[in-house]
């Protein structure tokens, strides 16, 4: 069931299904907000909860607001692009061969066919930041997965709208952002002993905390900084 609070001049969306707990949630670029709560709680039950929120509701969505966007990409040259936090200049040759991606000291070089267009070249961008991003986790879950005790069945490394990573602890499955291709590694590294950390408790108890604290004393800066960063120039949905 769908449905809406209005709170002043701010709308929360509210979706009732089976679950057992409400799940608040701000949404970027403009600080959409939603609510999913059990299907037996009442609106007017949802209205309280989310009112004893809103401090939190509007700090979040003001975070959001000033976050800094990238700008739209056109994949010309001398184009700015990055990978784990450095800076590359785009090169683009255009010819007859197969459509890649090389990169190259301080450059990265995009060869691709003449007349190809930008919906063609951002899908071929997105395909080797995946293919960057699978490689980079692979030690990284070598190194975290015996140290925590865990172990993952799979990783799914894809376009996400609304998080850098999710996990599913019943499948023992992961699920990882393209666009942390672009940031420093270590705050890969942070995401990945996150979701390792829920394969042990699911949920962001106190638990979970201190299971945090233990194995990446400083997450709460590489959370906080990771957030900090540019984001995609996009209308992200969820």
């Amino acid at each position: 069931m769908l449905a809406q609070v209005q709170l002043g001049n701010i709308a929360v969306d509210v979706v009732l299904k089976d679950i057992k707990n409400v799940h608040l949630s701000v949404y970027p670029p403009n600080g959409r907000v939603r609510i999913a709560a059990p299907a037996r709680m009442s609106l007017d039950t949802i209205r309280v909860f989310a009112i004893s929120k809103l401090g939190w509701i509007k700090q979040q969505q003001n975070k959001l607001r000033e976050q800094e966007r990238e700008a739209p990409r056109e994949y010309l040259n001398r184009e700015s692009h990055y990978l784990w936090g450095r800076r590359y200049l785009l090169t683009v040759r255009e010819g007859d061969e197969a459509p890649s991606i090389e990169l190259r000291p301080r450059r990265i070089v995009l060869r691709m066919r003449p007349g190809t267009s930008d919906e063609k070249s951002q899908a071929l961008f997105e395909e080797w930041y995946r293919e960057q991003l699978k490689a980079a986790v692979c030690p990284l879950l070598a190194k975290w997965q015996p140290l925590m005790g865990v172990t993952v069945k799979r990783v799914f490394v894809q376009r996400m709208k609304t998080k850098w990573g999710s996990c599913n602890p019943m499948a023992r499955h992961i699920r990882l952002n393209t666009e942390l291709a672009k940031k420093p590694l270590e705050f890969l590294e942070y995401i990945v002993i996150h979701e390792l950390a829920h394969l042990i408790e699911p949920t962001h108890t106190r638990r979970f905390i201190a299971l945090m604290d233990r194995f990446m004393p400083k997450w709460q800066y590489y959370r906080e900084a990771l957030n900090r960063l540019p984001v995609r120039h996009e209308e992200w949905g969820y």
